[in-house]
């Protein structure tokens, strides 16, 4: 009877070679004979499947001819049983009826399934990540500054530099792992023996014990320190934007540290707010500045200049002072300072203001 290995992956005939892919791995954690309600039977065709569409020449045979093209190949025409099947993953790859198979790449999420553990070394624990917050003024975050804050946080121990042992005393190979860091277990499945490999219990991953432990930190390299650390901060960074620092963060008992994390909190300022690397800004001038124009100083981020204000100037005017904005962060120069002009309507006038806004309204203007 034709096999439809399409229904078999429940995946459609249009489907990607990525959704194939997934559908294979899906499929193969739900019916892995390892597994509490496992079908070996069902987990072989799965793979017979993913064996014809997972190759695109294959998969164009197959949409052609149907499973005759392979007939005498995969699973059940090559004579490989599930032990040699299970070495093939181990070893990482495979050749069937001339389809290529990368297991590496197949398997990447079914390592805990198939017992096939790392076969690196020893184990590189990292410290943990630590995020605080930094509070700068208006203008630093424009320009840029240098910033230093104070954390509490873990270090490798002063007395023994983090290597566990009580000065002066010696550290040796750790005769579990032979100084690997690592132990290699065998286990016998349906699918063979797999061996896997993982953390030494005795020496904890760093492959070497010390006799006698330090005094200080009782043996974990570790210890509590108060620590001052300086910060650069990027010129045009904003508010609530947040710093990297690698390194930085705690230290772990194999002495790699995590990172730190510093979320910028920018201040209000009272003359100016932010807009991308723009500089906004508002600006107040009487009636008689708007009509006849005038020339008046005003603050920016880099102090004090005169603006222009033309004859005929009307209440919303928006005035661009190019350059004068904060820096940009991830370019080169900077934005530019938008002056929004508001004319002043007064709300006392005297007699002679009176009398000359009454001439005004005679004139018609």
């Amino acid at each position: 009877m034709p096999k439809d290995y399409y229904k078999v992956l429940d995946v459609n005939k249009s489907a990607s070679a990525d959704e194939i892919k997934r559908a294979f791995r899906k499929k193969a954690h739900e019916f892995h004979p390892d597994k509490k309600g496992g079908d070996e039977a069902k987990f072989k065709e799965i793979n017979e499947a993913y064996q014809i569409l997972g190759d695109e020449k294959k998969r164009k045979q197959y949409d052609q001819f149907g499973d005759a093209a392979f007939s005498g190949q995969g699973f059940g025409g090559t004579g490989m049983n599930w032990e040699d099947f299970a070495r093939a993953a181990q070893q990482g790859g495979f050749s069937s009826g001339g389809i290529e198979f990368d297991l590496g790449d197949l398997f990447g999420g079914l390592g805990d399934i198939f017992g096939m553990g790392s076969r690196s070394g020893r184990r590189q624990r990292r410290g943990a990540d630590i995020q605080t917050e930094l509070r700068i003024d208006f203008k630093e975050a424009a320009f840029g500054a240098e910033k230093e804050v104070r954390l509490n946080k873990t270090v490798a121990c002063k007395k023994c530099k983090g290597n566990k042992a009580e000065p002066g005393t010696p550290i040796e190979t750790c005769k579990t792992c032979n100084g690997q860091g690592s132990v290699i277990q065998t286990q016998r499945t349906i699918l063979g023996s797999f061996q896997s490999r993982s953390t030494c219990p005795d020496c904890g991953g760093e492959g070497r014990v010390s006799k006698e432990k330090c005094s200080s930190c009782r043996g974990t390299g570790l210890e509590k320190d108060l620590v001052d650390i300086s910060i650069k901060i990027p010129a045009g960074i904003d508010n609530g934007q947040t710093i990297r620092m690698t390194g930085q963060g705690e230290a772990s008992d194999s002495g790699h540290y995590g990172d730190l994390y510093i979320k910028i909190r920018v201040k209000p300022d009272k003359n100016f707010e932010r807009e991308g690397s723009n500089v906004l800004s508002s600006l107040e001038i009487s009636f008689s500045q708007a009509a006849l124009g005038d020339k008046i100083k005003i603050e920016t981020i880099d102090g004090e200049v005169t603006l222009r204000i033309p004859a005929g100037t009307q209440s919303g005017t928006v005035f661009k002072l190019r350059g004068r904005g904060a820096h940009s962060l991830h370019g080169s120069g900077r934005g530019d300072q938008l002056v929004h002009v508001i004319v002043k309507t007064p709300e006392r006038l005297s007699r002679a203001q009176k009398k000359l806004f009454e001439e005004l309204k005679d004139e018609n203007i």
